[in-house]
């Protein structure tokens, strides 16, 4: 099976429309969605509306922080400009919709992979996976070879061997990586809508989950209307910049 796996969409219609068209081009067979689906972006109703409907083809969904601060009354834990996205998004959203984001798991496994949003070891407390020793962390923590996660919003590949020790890999799109057996990886495809790497391109990966072989992308996709949406909708300005600038 082809598996298309995206996270960190935040909203972003142009980017999301980007990479599920690049992925079904390269005959993606199913995806898997890891969260954030909502923040910073101005068009929470429309990217949910589209994962929901993905989910009633079979797709896996998972609840990132941002999903879940639209639930909640307090967000102590969020910047001011996550927390002002997340207050106008439950506005832009029907019950319908949140209802949606209610229901979505924090982790699921497929086979011999994890999927959860931001680590293995605490799901729900949305820590960093930002270096060798966090992705130890996070791999000794599950059984599962292959641990696919988000939050970090610039794309990275870890591995660990049979001795314990961890390596990093910088990923280049639509340079195939064969995942082999012998080691534990931890997967960070990069963020859909709104990477942090200095590239504005949008960020998603494809695994074939019989070869164990992964493949990142780098999307181009109209960031500037995309950012032009976010000043029309009178969001925070520094979130319009970061989707020209890439960070």
């Amino acid at each position: 099976m082809l598996l298309a796996v995206l996270t960190d969409l935040h909203a972003n219609r142009e980017a999301l429309e980007a990479c599920l068209a690049h992925a079904h081009e390269r005959s993606a067979e199913q995806y898997a969605f890891l969260g954030d689906l909502v923040g910073y972006g101005a068009d929470p109703a429309w990217v949910i509306d589209t994962v929901a409907e993905y989910t009633r083809r079979g797709a896996y969904v998972l609840m990132g922080n941002h999903d879940l601060g639209v639930l909640q009354d307090e967000r102590k834990d969020m910047n001011p400009n996550a927390r002002f996205v997340v207050e106008w998004t439950r506005e832009h959203l029907n019950p319908q919709q949140i209802e949606f984001i209610r229901e979505l798991p924090m982790q699921f496994e497929i086979d011999q992979c994890l999927f959860v949003h931001a680590n293995a070891w605490a799901p729900e407390r949305w820590e960093y996976v930002d270096g060798n020793m966090e992705a130890a962390r996070s791999m000794r923590a599950t059984n599962a070879q292959i641990t696919f996660c988000g939050h970090v919003h610039t794309p990275s590949l870890y591995n660990m061997n049979q001795a314990g020790k961890v390596g990093t890999f910088t990923p280049v799109s639509e340079l195939s990586v064969p995942l082999s057996k012998l080691r534990r990886w931890l997967v960070q495809p990069g963020s859909v809508g709104q990477p942090r790497d200095g590239n504005p391109a949008a960020c998603y990966a494809l695994f074939d989950t019989q070869q164990l072989e992964l493949t990142f992308f780098r999307v181009p996709y109209d960031n500037e209307t995309a950012s032009q949406k976010v000043l029309a909708a009178g969001l925070p300005a520094s979130l319009a910049r970061r989707l020209i600038q890439g960070g």
